[in-house]
Parts: C-alpha cells; sequence; structure tokens
C-alpha cells in the first residue's frame, strides 16, 4: 500500500477503510453506476494512491467531491461554467492528502461559493453517485467522482470563485435534462434522475419529475 505523502500509514489506512465503506454504501442507479463502483472498489482495495500530489495529473487516478447544490424551495439545481474544463458542472475539487470527503465538500464550498455546505436531508452526509471520468485536454487523468448533495437558499449565494468559474447557473431538472452533454459533465444526465428518485423516496422531492 502507499501512503499519500505526509500521511501516516495508519491513517491512510483508516480512511482508505472509510472510502471502502462510502463506495459500498452507494445503490448503483444503473449498469454503468454498478460496473464504475467495482472498479472504485478494486481500486481502494489495491492499495493504490488514492490523493492526487501534484496538478494535474500526478497519481494518474484520484480522488474528487463533488456537490450538488440543491435549493429545493425553487426546485433548482446549481451549474458552474469551469473555466479549465470548459463544461457545465457541479462545484468540487480534489480531495487532499488525509482529508475525508465530506471534508472537502466543506472546505470546496467555502472556497469557491462563500456558503457553509449543509447536507441535504435527501442523502445527509454520504455520497449519492459515484463516477470514474477519464478527462480531457492538457494533462489527462482520471477522476473518481463522490458527488454529494448539499442545501442552500439561491438568494444566499451572491458571489463565487471567478478564478474557477466564468458563470453559474440554477437549472431545474427538466432544464438539466434538456441541455446537451456535450457541453456538461457527461454524467449529469444520470445523476440528475437518480436524485429525484431519491428525492421522491424521502419524501421531499423538488419541483419537477424525471423518468429512469
Amino acid at each position: 500500500m502507499v501512503s499519500s505523502p505526509g500521511v501516516p500509514a495508519s491513517s491512510d489506512r483508516r480512511l482508505r477503510a472509510r472510502l471502502i465503506g462510502l463506495v459500498n454504501g452507494i445503490a448503483p442507479w444503473d449498469d454503468l453506476e454498478r460496473a464504475h463502483l467495482r472498479l472504485a472498489g478494486a481500486w481502494l482495495s489495491s492499495g493504490a494512491p488514492v490523493h492526487r500530489t501534484r496538478k494535474p495529473d500526478v497519481p494518474e487516478t484520484h480522488l474528487v467531491s463533488y456537490f450538488v447544490v440543491l435549493d429545493a424551495e425553487r426546485g433548482e439545481l446549481l451549474l458552474v461554467a469551469h473555466r479549465k474544463a470548459g463544461l457545465w458542472l457541479p462545484p468540487g475539487g480534489h480531495v487532499e492528502p488525509g482529508e475525508d470527503p465530506w471534508a472537502a465538500v466543506e472546505r470546496e464550498c467555502r472556497e469557491e461559493l462563500g456558503i457553509p455546505a449543509v447536507a441535504s436531508d435527501i442523502t445527509g452526509e454520504h455520497p449519492l453517485f459515484l463516477t470514474v471520468t477519464r478527462t480531457r485536454g492538457l494533462g489527462e487523468h482520471t477522476d473518481v467522482s463522490l458527488w454529494y448533495v448539499i442545501t442552500a437558499n439561491a438568494r444566499t449565494l451572491t458571489s463565487y470563485d471567478e478564478e474557477e468559474f466564468t458563470a453559474i447557473r440554477w437549472l431545474t431538472p427538466e432544464q438539466v435534462l434538456a441541455e446537451s452533454l456535450d457541453s456538461m459533465d457527461p454524467h449529469l444526465h444520470r445523476f440528475t434522475r437518480k436524485l429525484m428518485q431519491a428525492a421522491r423516496a424521502t419524501g421531499s422531492p423538488p419541483r419537477g419529475r424525471t423518468s429512469h
């Protein structure tokens, strides 16, 4: 097993066990997520390094925390136009060595949006979705991404990190699904459908209905 630089081996083992537990706790939405969960589980169990230690691609595969901001009153999700990726994405970022993925959500939410990360009643402080994605452009690498859901009132979000993002948008689930994936994260439609199903299951759906 290769520990992250500066992280004691015992702490690395505990964190890796925590990550394996998080992955095992995600119910797959479809066959693709089932395959991604298997890949992520095998990667974590292999002892391969988990955290990015040098931008943009060392190690070649590393862990990311996405957080989708939901305004349940308005039934809208927040997307950001990411400068480097050239795509509309949820906010988020790489999990630092020794950092818990939820702690990464809290840190990135403060840094990128200037608001506290408040876990959604739909998911709590647990990821809803997992993806394994090959990035494109300079420094290609593989992101293993845990997708969290947080809640916020759109009126309280008055600024964002303009070094990271060129713009932000609030969209209903139907509007997300109507957008071409050419300009978005390739898994965003699947995530949106899974979120709507989870919201209905907990009795707190935002406006808008989607089907698998």
